[in-house]
Order: structure tokens, then sequence, then C-alpha cells
């Protein structure tokens, strides 16, 4: 088969095959495998919980795959029962326990003798509690603990593998679970800097009745997360066909979006279940064709900077189901100053000096989107001060709303469908402006706030108790919220479906309907600035002759050529009341993009 031009798979061989099969059957199985996907590379596995290949049995495995010019690289799963059995969730190591690092250091050793790269599986965590940890962590949190004992010993193992090869390049994989990084030892902020390279956990497998609560967004977020903590320095994704069994679409998606990411390799678990169903091995070879073709347009994705620092905790997963719902996110794991916007959740708050950060950036001209997970944390420390919002513990469930934008519409009720649960936020009158409410019976509650600070704007987001209830929000309390979300975009898309954009520097756009029914995707392309300044105008009245509003003249398809040429020029900025001035922002310009269930479409916008 012909390999990829963009991007390369990789077959992850785990010991438990590998230490049952001889050359022959390795041999026939390349034969198999590679008449369904084109295979650029294998991880061989020496280690995983109770199995051990040797090294003579490594090196002939590692033989047979070159000789089909298979690139090959060495794996370890740090699970085990050394001794008696430790406390820990899924038997990984104790790195308390010196019987158990020497079991590891080890199993390091004789893998970095035959192979000039190692990859460890995302087992390399500990939950252990044993007496040994209980003592050792002392008045420590068991976060602290962890992280420092993990990252003191990932120096420890790293140096040695450099000292047995020097040219060796030692890559740790993260998990999918982000959010519980550091409660695990996992420490990303220094462990860049110690191994060679980072490979990130794609698995978003699906989203019902599993214990992870994953959106499919994150197979692409993920990704953009860790090219931001380690940049240049992220090997690829990683994803298993676990939570998909019965829908292959499901995962042929997580590839897609790993690659939709910027992902140059993508490392399939395992190299036996794919060699078991190769019907599904044929289907993602086959379709990711298509991927590799729209990525040789592609350039950098870019979306909204969403601030996830490094061990930051809570609203978990959060940015991924915005993501299900439009919003192209860029997770970065540090405050982005040079963003046009940023989107500020709890995790934010772990940074200590994120309140100065924001004062400065909104009193330059910055827009902040704030959770009200956000809010609550850092209300003391300083927020208050930007807004008359107060959190009141008090709960409201509806399911209509009001969409009242202070710079666009005002009063247009949205009747929607099931309700949702948000928290009742206090605020005064021509202090804040609410730009959406939900509503019930005769009262009315902010969701989505707005305040000037300096020469900047501040808004809140007042975020469901469910986060899966953003699916339940009408489309147009969605396209409201948007807007702001994506301050400095080109575009922005706004759907009553689960729909996905992935947008690039280039100006190459991605939509991804994630509906098994049709989507009419209302696709908004922003055209020139439209406001008060010393030389403009106070309303549409008095537009110049020869202005210009910047509307498009197509959506092209980028695969077919295809043209949208109609757009309706949506509502321009006006003033409310005895108001004197408009908030300049750009005018917008909307074309519909109809898709089928499951469809992805690209385009471009032709001005």
């Amino acid at each position: 088969m012909e390999y990829y031009k963009n991007f390369q798979l990789a077959g992850y061989v785990w010991a438990y095959w590998l230490d049952r099969v001889g050359e022959d059957e390795i041999r026939e199985s390349i034969e198999t495998l590679t008449k369904k996907m084109p295979l650029k590379k294998v991880y061989l596995e020496n280690h995983r919980g109770l199995v051990d290949v040797p090294q003579v049995k490594m090196r002939a495995a590692k033989k047979v795959f070159e000789e089909y010019g298979i690139e090959t690289a060495g794996g370890i799963t740090t699970t085990v029962l050394e001794g008696e059995r430790k406390s820990a969730i899924l038997d990984s190591f104790c790195y308390t326990d010196p019987r158990h690092r020497e079991r590891l250091l080890g199993i390091v050793r004789e893998l970095a003798e035959v192979f000039d790269e190692i990859i460890l599986d995302d087992y390399f965590f500990t939950s252990c509690r044993c007496e040994m940890c209980i003592k050792a962590k002392g008045s420590k949190s068991w976060a602290q603990y962890r992280t420092e004992l993990m990252s003191g010993f990932s120096e420890e193992m790293v140096g040695l593998a450099h000292e047995i090869n020097p040219g060796l390049k030692f890559v740790i994989k993260y998990p999918n679970w982000y959010e519980s990084y550091q409660e695990n030892g996992y420490d990303p902020k220094r462990q860049k800097d110690i191994f060679d390279g980072v490979y990130t956990g794609t698995e978003s497998r699906t989203p019902f009745f599993n214990a992870q609560h994953l959106q499919s967004y994150m197979s692409y977020s993920n990704i953009r997360l860790f090219e931001n903590t380690a940049p240049g320095r992220n090997g690829g994704g990683w994803i298993d066909p676990g939570g998909s069994a019965g829908n292959a679409t499901v995962f042929v998606d997580q590839a897609e979006m790993t690659f939709l990411a910027g992902a140059k390799e993508l490392a399939l678990f395992n190299y036996e279940m794919m060699l078991r169903d190769t019907a599904l091995a044929a289907l993602l070879g086959e379709k990711l064709y298509r991927t590799d073709r729209i990525m040789g347009q592609a350039g950098t994705p870019v979306g909204v900077s969403a601030y996830e620092a490094f061990d930051g905790d809570g609203e978990d997963q959060f940015y991924n189901f915005l993501g299900m719902r439009g919003i192209p996110v860029e997770p970065q794991p540090f405050f982005n100053d040079k963003a046009p916007a940023i989107l500020l959740t709890q995790s934010s708050c772990i940074d200590k000096d994120v309140v100065k950060k924001v004062e400065k950036y909104v009193r330059e001209g910055g827009t902040v989107i704030m959770t009200s997970g956000f809010f609550r944390e850092e209300y003391e420390n300083g927020v208050k001060d930007f807004t008359s919002v107060r959190l009141t513990s008090r709960h409201v469930c509806g399911g209509d709303y009001v969409i009242n934008n202070r710079n666009y519409t005002f009063g247009q009720v949205v009747k929607g469908g099931a309700p949702v649960m948000f928290e009742v936020m206090q605020y005064k009158t021509n202090a804040t402006w609410p730009d959406v409410m939900v509503a019930k019976d005769e009262h009315s509650f902010p969701i989505f706030t707005e305040d000037q600070y300096g020469k900047g704007r501040v808004f809140i987001f007042n975020v469901p108790e469910n986060f899966a209830d953003l699916y339940k929000l009408p489309q147009e309390v969605m396209e409201n919220i948007a807007k702001h979300l994506t301050t400095g975009l080109p575009l922005y898309v706004s759907s009553r479906s689960k729909v996905s954009l992935v947008a690039y520097d280039n100006g190459l756009y991605v939509l991804r309907n994630w509906d098994t029914g049709g989507a009419a995707v209302k696709v908004i392309v922003r055209g020139n600035v439209y406001g008060n300044d010393e030389t403009m105008w106070y309303d549409a009245a008095q537009t110049p002759a020869d202005y210009d509003p910047g509307c498009p003249a197509a959506l092209v398809d980028a695969e077919t050529g295809q043209k949208i040429t109609y757009f309706e020029e949506l509502p321009r900025p006006s003033r409310h009341f005895d108001c004197t001035t408009i908030i300049p922002e750009p005018l917008e310009f909307a074309a519909t993009v109809n898709m089928f269930g499951g469809a992805m479409k690209v385009f471009r916008i032709e001005k």
C-alpha cells in the first residue's frame, strides 16, 4: 500500500503477543496487516504485567520487522506484581518501593541495549497507598508527593537509558485523562524537559456509560494541548478500539481528529487487535487517505486560547464539550496574553497570579471569558472588581431563553426544549449587562454576562451543572456565546446539532457533524470592523456610500471546488436607547452548509 504523505501509522506490539509467537508468525502477520494499512513503524514491548519477553526474542522480532522496511522502537507497560500485592489501581509500579524501582530499571536496561527509542505506555503513574507510600508522603498531599516522586524517578530512569545508549530517545506517553495527572504522579511541567519526547493519548471512545466522560473532540484537543506543552516534541497520538465495539466509526473518528490536530504519527493499540480485526484495519487504512489529502492543504490549527494550566484541577473536560458545539479550542498550559480572547476555567486557578494577569490583559484591551467555576474560585482574589455579578448557591432549571446582546440583538425570546440547570447569578442592572438569560415563569437569570474593564471586555459563562447540557442549548443561544468566545477568528459556526469546527491559520476549515441526522450549519464570516471612533458614524443610516462591509464572495469546498455564494448580512452593531457609542466589532455574514449525519466538510473563504 502507498504510504501517507503527511503522517504515518505505527503499531504497538504488546508483550502478550510477542512472547508467544515465533519469527514465521511475525512474518505472516506483517504480510497480512500491511495489505490493509500502510504500517510504517512498530513499538515492540518487552514487559507488561507478568510477562517479560527475553532480550534475544526482542532482537529477533526487531530484525524481522526491519526486513520488511518497518521502523522499530521499544515499549514498556509499567504494571507488575513484585513481592506482595500493592494497593495501586491496575497494579502500576510502586515507586516508593526500592524493589519495584530496581525491577523497572532492569526492564529499561534490557530494552535500551536493543533499541534507539523507547516509549512508555500510559501506565507510568502511581496511585499506590501502601504502608511505604503513606509513611513517605508524610504531611504532603498525594498530588505533591507523587509528582515529586515520579519526576525524580523519571530523571533516574532516563539517565540510566542514556548511559547505556547515549543516542536513545526516551518518550513518555500521556493518557487521555489530563485532568487527573497530578493525583497520579504525572508531571508534564517537569517531565517534558526530562524525557526526550512526549506522546499523546487520544482515545476518546464513546461518551455513553463511560467513567471518563470523554467527548470525541478530545482526540483533537489533547494533541493541541501537548503541541503547546512540548512544541516540536509531541510524537503523535495513540488510540485503541476500546469503547467502540460494534461501531467502527468511533474508532476511525479518533484517528481522523488526531491527524486534523496536526499529529504526525498515530500509534494503534494494539498490533494483535488489528491483526484479529483486519476489516477494521482496512477501513481505517483506506479512510485516512482522505484525511491525508486534507492535511496536505492545512496550516497550523488555531482556536480560542483555553488556559489549561499545569496541574490544573476543576471543570474537567469542559472545553471538549464546547468543542462539540462548534468552538475551536486551543488548550495552552500558559497564559497567552497575545491571544485576542482567553477562556478561563477552574483549572486556570492553579496559577496563583492569574487574576493579576487577567487584569493587565483586559485593561490593555483583551477579552476574557470566565466560567462560573473560575469566577467562584477567584472571587475573593479580585475578580469581583471586574463585575457586579455575584454567585448565590441557589439554582434554577429552565428551558426558555432571552438573548439580550448588548451590542446587537435586544430581547429575542428563544423557546428551548429540555430544561437545563444553572446556578443563579445575581447582577446589578446597568452595572453588568446580561447578554443571554434563561427564563423560568416570570423570572429570568443570566447565563452569559458582559462587563467592560479598562479597554477590554469580561464575560462570565454560567456553565450548566451538567456539561452535557450544552447540547440542549438552542442554536441561537450557543451562537451568541460563540460570537465572543471566538473573538479574533475570521469565522465561527452554529448549529442545532453537535458539530465541531477545526480552523487553520492558512484559511482552511473543517466541519464535522457528530450527529447521525443531517445538520444545517450556519457559517458566520467576519467582515470589516463597524463601530465608533472619531471618524465613523453612529448608525446604519449614516454609513458612507463608499464603505466596504467586507462581505465574502463564496464558501469554497476545498475538495470539490463547489461554491456557496449566498450570504445573509446579520444585524449590525447598534446603539441602545441613549447610548452614544457602538462597541467596534466586525460585520457578520452568514451562509448555510448542509451536512449528512457523520459527514465532514472542508472549505475555504473566497474574498
